[in-house]
């Protein structure tokens, strides 16, 4: 069963899951948060998911961020709608810089680094990658 991971923003949703055997995490796709319930039920009826971690926004000091309440508004929507499916929260400081970073050291073009909802959806690969590094 795969992981999932999500890059919550109140504009678009970065994803991330894992292969069947948990061992690389890929970017799958950006999507909008009004769209993001029928986009899973949809990828939940060909695919088993052991467990959706979600990024929680942090300031330095380590309290929530602004946008923490939003992230908590879908984390009740993932509860509510997939009761099944343990969800994690795991610090995502840094992980839009990093994805930006990685994107630029990449090669790729200008039009592609400016991205948006490629540094979403890399920001979830990194969020998973570290979830899957933990001890």
């Amino acid at each position: 069963m795969r992981l999932m991971a999500f890059d919550y923003g109140t504009k678009r949703i970065g994803i991330a899951v894992t292969d069947p055997l948990q061992i690389i995490a890929t970017g799958l796709d950006t999507v909008h948060p009004m769209h993001i319930i029928d986009y899973l039920k949809k990828y939940l009826q060909t695919e088993q998911v052991e467990r959706f971690i979600v990024g929680e926004p942090k300031q330095m000091d380590n309290t929530p961020s602004q946008s923490a309440i939003h992230v908590k508004g879908f984390v009740n929507l993932l509860k509510k709608t997939f009761p099944e499916i343990p969800i994690e929260m795991l610090d995502e400081r840094f992980t839009s810089k990093m994805a930006s970073a990685a994107i630029a050291q990449s090669g790729m073009g200008k039009k592609a680094r400016q991205s948006k909802e490629l540094v979403d959806t890399v920001s979830a690969v990194i969020l998973l990658q570290s979830y899957m590094s933990r001890p």
